[in-house]
C-alpha cells in the first residue's frame, strides 16, 4: 500500500518504497526535465507523503544520485546484451555508438549522469561499465592495434562519447548534424588505434617478437636492462 501517512514502513516494504521513489523521479526527469523533480512531485508520483522520501535519501541531491545510479545500471544492462563483435575495432565502434545512442535516447538522464565532472564515478554500475570498456581496449592492445597506453585510450573514448552527446544536446534541433557524431567517432578511432596492427600474431609470442624487433632502437633502458629484456623476449617469442 502507498505510504500516505508518513509512518514507519515495514522492513519488507522499505526497499520497494525506495525503488518506487527512484522510478517516479526517473520518470519525471525523462518526461519533464530536472526542474520537475521536486519533493512534492516525486512524492505524488510515487504515492507517498513527502517526509517518506527523506527516510530513504538525505536530500533531493541524494535522490538524484540514486537516479543517476539507476541510469548507469540501465546502460550497463544494454552493454551486456549486445552481440559479440569479432573485429576489435568494430567492437570499439559498436560500444561507442551504444553509449552515444543511450545519451541521445535519454537526454535528461544522460545529462544528470554525465553533466557534472565526477558524478557517479564511484558507482558500482559505472565501474562495471568501465571494466567492459577496458576489456575492449585490452583486445586492441593484445592485437597490436593500440596507439596509446590503455588508460589514456579509455579516457579518450569516454571523453569523445560524452562530449559528442552533450554537444549534440546543447544544439538547437536545426543545427544537429549526424556528421558531428560520425566525425567524433572517426577521430576517436584515429587517436587510439593504428591503421595496421603492430603485432601480426596474436598472443604473447607475437607481442614479444614485435617488441624485440624495436628494442635496439630505444634508449630508455640501460645496456644491461636491454640484454635482460631481450633474453625474456626470446623465451616468450619461442613459446608455443
Amino acid at each position: 500500500m502507498p505510504d500516505v501517512t508518513g509512518t514507519a514502513e515495514p522492513a519488507g516494504g522499505r526497499e520497494l518504497t525506495r525503488r518506487r521513489v527512484i522510478d517516479a523521479a526517473a520518470d519525471l526527469l525523462a518526461r519533464e526535465g530536472r526542474e520537475a523533480v521536486t519533493t512534492r512531485a516525486v512524492a505524488a508520483a510515487a504515492g507517498v507523503q513527502p517526509p517518506a522520501i527523506y527516510r530513504h535519501f538525505v536530500d533531493m541531491d541524494g535522490l538524484l544520485e540514486a537516479v543517476a545510479e539507476h541510469g548507469y545500471a540501465t546502460f550497463l544492462a544494454s552493454k551486456q546484451v549486445g552481440p559479440v563483435v569479432e573485429d576489435p575495432i568494430e567492437d570499439l565502434c559498436a560500444g561507442w555508438d551504444l553509449a552515444v545512442e543511450f545519451g541521445l535516447t535519454n537526454p535528461a538522464l544522460y545529462t544528470l549522469m554525465y553533466g557534472e565532472p565526477r558524478r557517479g564515478t564511484t558507482s558500482a554500475a559505472f565501474q562495471a561499465g568501465m571494466r567492459i570498456l577496458l576489456g575492449r581496449i585490452r583486445r586492441l592492445a593484445a592485437g597490436g592495434w593500440l596507439r596509446v597506453d590503455e588508460r589514456l585510450a579509455a579516457q579518450i573514448i569516454h571523453a569523445t562519447a560524452r562530449g559528442a552527446v552533450l554537444t549534440w544536446l546543447s544544439l538547437p534541433d536545426d543545427q544537429r548534424d549526424q556528421a558531428l557524431l560520425t566525425t567524433m567517432r572517426e577521430s576517436m578511432v584515429a587517436a587510439v588505434t593504428t591503421e595496421e596492427p603492430a603485432v601480426q600474431d596474436a598472443g604473447p609470442a607475437g607481442a614479444a617478437r614485435a617488441l624485440r624487433a624495436t628494442l635496439p632502437e630505444q634508449t630508455t633502458l640501460s645496456e644491461a636492462e636491454r640484454r635482460l629484456l631481450s633474453e625474456w623476449l626470446d623465451r616468450l617469442a619461442a613459446a608455443r
